[in-house]
Formats: C-alpha cells, sequence, structure tokens
C-alpha cells in the first residue's frame, strides 16, 4: 500500500484564496494525494477575553481580528472543492469544534482529521467516528491514557482510522522526533501509523517513510518568511517536490524483504564467480 501524502496547508493560506489554490496547485504537481486545512469556529474555540486581548496582524489589532482574518467560509471552502475537483486532489480539514464538524459534512470528503489538540475532546471524537470516514489521528501532546481511549471510541463505532505520530512543536527538532514511537504505537494498536510532521528539512521524514508508516502530513507553504505561525515548520514548494519524490523512491526501495538471490544477480554472479569453477555451483 503506497503511503498517503497529505499536503497540510492549514491556516498559511493567510486568508487568501489565490495562496490557497496556489498550494493546492503545488501539492498536486508534487504528487501529493491530498490536502488538508484547519476550520474553526472562532467564538467556540477561543474565549471573549482571549479575542478581544490585543494582537498586531495583518487584520488588525486583537486577537479576533487575527483569527477571522484566518478563516474561511462556506464560499472559499466551495471554490477549494471546485479547484481541488478540478485538479484531481482530495482534499479535507481538521475541525476543532463540533460546528465545525458539522459544516464540513456539506462536502461529502473522503476523509476526516483530529487533530493532536482535539484528540482529548470526547464529544468531537464520538460525532467524528459516527460519520465512518477514514480518519487520520495526530497523537501529539497525549497521554498513552488519551491514545488508548480515542482508539477504543473508534474501534466501538467501527469507523476505519490510523494514528499519527507527531510531536506537537512549532518547529520541532530533530532530536525530539522519536521515530521508534511509530512501531511502538503500532504494536500497542495493532493499527496503521502514520507520520504528521512539524520539522525544518526533510531527514526526519524520509526517515518515517522506511520505517512503514502509511501517510505522511507535512505543511507547506509558498515561502517559510510568509506571516504565520506555521510558517517555519513547513516545507516549501521545491521541497515539497523533493520529499514526495523522495518518499516514492523508499517506498520501492524498501522491497518485500526476500533472502533469496535478486533474478537480475545471477548473470553477474555467473561472470563475477566464473573464476571458482564447479565450486561456484554449489555456493549457495
Amino acid at each position: 500500500m503506497s503511503i498517503i501524502i497529505i499536503a497540510e496547508i492549514g491556516i498559511n493560506h493567510n486568508g487568501s484564496i489565490k495562496i490557497a489554490k496556489q498550494l493546492i496547485d503545488v501539492a498536486k504537481e508534487a504528487g501529493a494525494d491530498a490536502v488538508k486545512f484547519q476550520k474553526r469556529t472562532i467564538d467556540l474555540v477561543y474565549t471573549k477575553e482571549m479575542l478581544a486581548s490585543p494582537r498586531e496582524s495583518p487584520w488588525g489589532n486583537t486577537q479576533r481580528a487575527q483569527k477571522e482574518g484566518l478563516e474561511f467560509g462556506a464560499d472559499q471552502y466551495w471554490e477549494i472543492d471546485r479547484h481541488c475537483r478540478e485538479k484531481g486532489i482530495e482534499w479535507f480539514a481538521s475541525a476543532w469544534d463540533l460546528k465545525s464538524q458539522e459544516f464540513l459534512r456539506q462536502f461529502n470528503l473522503r476523509y476526516n482529521k483530529i487533530a493532536s489538540a482535539m484528540l482529548v475532546c470526547e464529544s468531537l471524537l464520538r460525532v467524528v467516528a459516527e460519520e465512518k470516514k477514514h480518519t487520520f489521528i495526530s497523537t501529539g501532546m497525549s497521554k498513552v491514557a488519551d491514545i488508548d481511549r480515542v482508539v477504543t471510541i473508534f474501534k466501538e463505532a467501527e469507523c476505519p482510522f490510523e494514528l499519527m505520530h507527531c510531536v506537537s512543536t512549532y518547529p520541532m527538532v530533530d532530536e525530539d522526533a522519536n521515530l521508534n514511537r511509530i512501531m511502538a504505537l503500532r504494536q500497542r494498536y495493532g493499527c496503521n501509523v502514520g507520520y504528521s510532521g512539524h520539522e525544518v528539512g526533510l531527514a526526519v521524514s524520509y526517515a518515517a517513510a522506511a520505517l512503514g508508516i502509511t501517510s505522511l502530513e507535512r505543511h507547506i507553504t509558498m515561502n517559510r518568511a510568509m506571516y504565520g505561525s506555521d510558517q517555519a515548520a513547513s516545507v516549501e514548494p521545491n521541497g515539497f517536490r523533493m520529499l514526495v519524490g523522495a518518499v516514492r523512491k523508499i517506498e520501492k526501495a524498501m522491497g518485500d524483504g526476500t533472502l533469496e538471490m535478486n533474478p537480475k544477480e545471477v548473470s553477474h554472479s555467473m561472470k563475477l564467480r566464473a573464476h571458482l569453477g564447479w565450486e561456484s555451483s554449489t555456493i549457495r
């Protein structure tokens, strides 16, 4: 099974449908399988006090202005839906509240996503699991008991899912990657495990691809110097092309693990062992 490569656009579009489309195009041209966004109902996710607090941004000087500036509504998402269908790439989003999950249902999307921050929100977990769509579940900043609970909820609902190893720091330093956790999650829960990375660079993602992950999610951006909290942990277009190309090569290179001689080696064996004469035919 090929690794599902997800280009996380998130909020890196900075409230611009033009930039969102550019990022969708980058993902498609690079060979990604899907793009992902984030959906929030601002007044449900944040407190009034927090939204009224000061924050300088291109949209104003309060947290509310910044949050609302980054949030797409129905018109923009229908445009995203149309653009993705034209390009032939899947899209989906992680909902940060129940109203946002309900909002996403109108698009008949193939996938759902549980963001690491929402893994402890049981009401959202149950609503998503009831939809029985294949769900990617990020496990950043979560305790084992939290992961136990979400796995139980999705198994009881008979909703297909896979966990995604994730370290929720932005950007993540390489020494915190703990990629061996991928195997530990697979062993404990008996399910497919992907990787959602927030590191700078590509090496850690390459290593994850060699560990048998079933999905790989990385944030993408047009330029890491753009405004936004996720930009520094994102991959620019050229880097994302390199990532997808290398992951596909790694998939092919992993092989099936057979111990037998590769048939392509036979002629070389005969040539390079010719000086051994009769003995070469007995060597195994």
